[in-house]
């Protein structure tokens, strides 16, 4: 992952081949970040990686100072979810590819909400689509040994009663996604980075909140450099 305290946390050194993992946290907490780093460490074996940019916001010259071989890694910028998850179910048939990366769930937004349909009957689209999506995606990507990361956004959950203070959270695309996943890490931003007065990085938290191949909710602390990505230096293990 690029991370040290990330590997250990996860159980088994990295994230596991032919399965789906879900990275989920707060806008600008590191998600596509440690994505990317993935990429980077696959392509560095050899491995063939994709980019779905479902955001359209896939910063090449990030990617590069992050060590990904933009000229190797296949982009594709999709009009709508359907058309994304199509490319993703192409791709991991196709047998050759090592890492998938979909970013991010939120921008899978189904053709008919695109067109303007929204009846009430379309509410629930997206959550249909991805259902459906990972039904099929489920078993080709054990076959063909892939890794497939979906990307994905923290909401404030509408209503509902919780026992929790505060305020509520969700991630897009419904319930399939929590279930198909076999590993769903949690990334936060807990503190700043100064040089001085300059911010110049973050320190993440990333929480292993679901794991089928390791025991789950082990924590990794890291630090992520605006321009650099991960930095390997300096990371604390924090067995909690």
């Amino acid at each position: 992952t690029g991370s040290m305290n990330l590997d250990m946390a996860l159980g088994v050194g990295g994230v596991p081949r032919g399965r789906i993992i879900e990275i989920y946290g707060a806008e600008s907490s590191g998600k596509t970040t440690i994505a990317l780093h993935i990429i980077a460490q696959a392509q560095k074996s050899g491995g063939i990686a994709a980019f779905i940019d479902a955001e359209h916001a896939l910063d090449p010259v990030y990617a590069k100072a992050l060590g990904v071989n933009i000229d190797e890694l296949l982009i594709s910028q999709p009009d709508n979810g359907e058309q994304a998850l199509e490319i993703a179910d192409m791709l991991v048939r196709s047998g050759t590819l090592d890492v998938i990366v979909i970013d991010s769930v939120a921008a899978l937004v189904p053709k008919a909400e695109i067109e303007g349909e929204m009846a009430e009957q379309q509410m629930g689209l997206q959550a249909r689509l991805m259902s459906k999506a990972l039904r099929k995606l489920t078993g080709s990507i054990a076959k063909t040994n892939t890794v497939m990361i979906f990307i994905n956004q923290i909401r404030e959950k509408i209503g509902g009663f919780s026992f929790t203070p505060g305020v509520q959270t969700t991630t897009s695309g419904g319930r399939a996604l929590k279930f198909f996943s076999t590993v769903r890490v949690e990334i936060k931003r807990v503190g700043q980075i100064k040089q001085g007065e300059e911010i110049v990085g973050n320190d993440i938290v990333a929480k292993v909140t679901k794991n089928k191949v390791a025991p789950p909710f082990k924590e990794a602390k890291f630090s992520i450099m605006y321009g650099s990505g991960i930095s390997s230096t300096g990371e604390v293990l924090d067995l909690a």
